[in-house]
């Protein structure tokens, strides 16, 4: 009796987390600084499995936290609740979800397909529908959590060649917005990080003078490094009163 009151004390002690798109940039940045905080984790990518399994064997190693990884395409509603359902079953509860996965197409709108319009929306908008209705009633059952939404300067200046991705982060915004008053009275925070130029694989796509023209337009002459981003986005995830807000990251690009 005694050692099974010690594990279910540990449970509650511990912490639990989701981060998608964890493999790689942004989101594999935030699992290892969740890690580093001793949080559990569930991961999931959609195309980089290897790297993402090796990411979780190394937080186990050197962390010694239990890490669950998922290869599922988060713009799918049925692979998301598939997920969440073996999450729910071997995590006792969630105290951090992180929304990150996201694609970005760069060209004209009138270049656009409506496949490339209605993947984008899924993956970057519909998708955090997809996770908040397959985790949330878990986190209002326990009348505590954090949602941390990555969404991006762009979703609140918007940008040329970028429309549809300009669109889904505005959206991001607003979600992120609404859902806080929604989820506030269960003692659920929901928040964003709107990161502006990163160095990550999402920008490799930029030549290096489009990449020095671009620092040129940031106040702080950089690009921010994945790990900056991490630190934003934990340090907002866990501000006890702070709620619906919208953090910008892009050295006052906008």
């Amino acid at each position: 009796m005694k050692s099974l009151l010690n594990t279910e004390n540990n449970q509650a002690q511990s912490k639990y987390g989701i981060v998608t798109g964890a493999s790689r940039g942004i989101g594999r940045s935030i699992a290892i600084k969740s890690a580093d905080n001793g949080v559990n984790l569930a991961l999931c990518c959609q195309n980089n499995i290897d790297a993402l399994n090796t990411l979780a064997s190394d937080l186990r190693e050197k962390y010694g936290i239990t890490v669950m990884t998922f290869q599922a395409d988060v713009g799918d509603p049925s692979a998301v609740q598939s997920m969440a359902d073996q999450i729910l079953q071997s995590f006792p509860h969630i105290d951090y979800m992180v929304n990150n996965a996201g694609i970005s197409i760069i060209g004209l709108i009138t270049d656009m397909s409506v496949e490339d319009w209605n993947r984008m929306v899924s993956v970057n908008l519909s998708s955090l529908f997809y996770m908040t209705k397959a985790i949330v009633p878990s986190m209002i059952h326990q009348k505590n959590g954090s949602i941390l939404n990555i969404s991006s300067m762009w979703g609140t200046a918007g940008a040329s060649c970028e429309v549809a991705y300009s669109a889904t982060k505005g959206g991001v915004n607003l979600f992120t917005k609404a859902l806080a008053r929604e989820l506030a009275p269960s003692g659920i925070r929901v928040n964003a990080v709107a990161p502006g130029c990163v160095d990550t694989d999402m920008n490799a796509g930029f030549s290096e003078e489009e990449k020095r023209d671009l620092c040129d337009e940031i106040p702080l002459g950089r690009f921010a490094s994945p790990d900056e981003i991490a630190d934003a986005a934990w340090a907002l995830m866990n501000l006890s009163y702070v709620t619906g807000q919208i953090l910008g990251a892009d050295g006052a690009f906008i």
